[in-house]
């Protein structure tokens, strides 16, 4: 059980909701406080100017740090949280239920939803991050996918070794420890963990529990061969 609580992926000595997490609960419990706590939060501050493009739902649910970049043709939705100095890029959709410690950066056509980024973590462009947990300094390559719904639509639940963890959710993506970097257009299955500073190279499916420090990768091969002369000529022929 002490691979699946808070010291395994995070360190929480600075982040300013680290109310959320419960001594000795597992780590994705956090997940399970956030709406309610949003719902208590003195919201409605928006220190940072906002371009007339972006799209503010509910801005008395919103509140967005001082030093935050917000770029034309984002959408933010409250209730969210938003801290100082992070940047919000064109295009970006924010569904609520959101909180941002400082210093993030959500990049160009990503969706977030229900999740909670830790300070400095990144979800760059065409990212998907739905029911999740970012830490510290983690950092999402271009087009990773934090699946968050399984297709049977069944609890979702988390395998660690040869035991299986009822998560008491429908909806949950993944939950990624501090400087973890997870290489452009991975696939995170709903209930994937990652500890704390893994690495996971481009393209892989991933799932299950990831230790702390760990390089996942995986094996591909190309075969390169010569171009059939009938190809070469035709590409040849090709009206441009």
């Amino acid at each position: 059980m002490s691979e699946l609580l808070i010291d395994s992926f995070f360190s929480l000595k600075q982040f300013k909701h680290r109310s959320l997490w419960k001594e000795g609960e597992p780590v994705w419990s956090a997940l399970y406080e956030l709406k309610g706590y949003l719902e208590k939060a003195p919201l409605g501050e928006i220190l940072t100017p906002i371009p007339l493009n972006v799209h503010l739902e509910r801005p008395e649910l919103i509140s967005i740090g001082k030093g935050t970049l917000i770029e034309p043709g984002v959408f933010i939705q409250g209730p969210c949280i938003i801290g100082d100095g992070c940047i919000i890029r064109h295009g970006a959709y924010l569904r609520g239920d959101l909180i941002l410690g400082d210093r993030c950066v959500v990049g160009h056509s990503s969706e977030l939803k229900h999740s909670i980024l830790l300070d400095g973590a990144a979800a760059t462009h065409f990212v998907y991050v739905g029911d999740s947990i970012l830490g510290k300094e983690a950092n999402l390559g271009a087009g990773v996918k934090c699946a968050n719904l399984r297709l049977d639509r069944r609890e979702v639940t988390v395998r660690l070794e040869k035991t299986i963890w009822k998560t008491k959710l429908k909806k949950f993506g993944a939950v990624i420890g501090d400087g973890a970097q997870i290489g452009c257009n991975c696939v995170l299955n709903p209930g994937t963990l990652i500890g704390k500073e893994s690495a996971c190279h481009p393209l892989l499916n991933i799932g299950g529990y990831i230790p702390p420090r760990s390089l996942v990768k995986g094996k591909i091969y190309l075969e390169i061969e010569p171009l059939d002369q009938r190809i070469l000529e035709q590409i040849g022929k090709r009206d441009v």
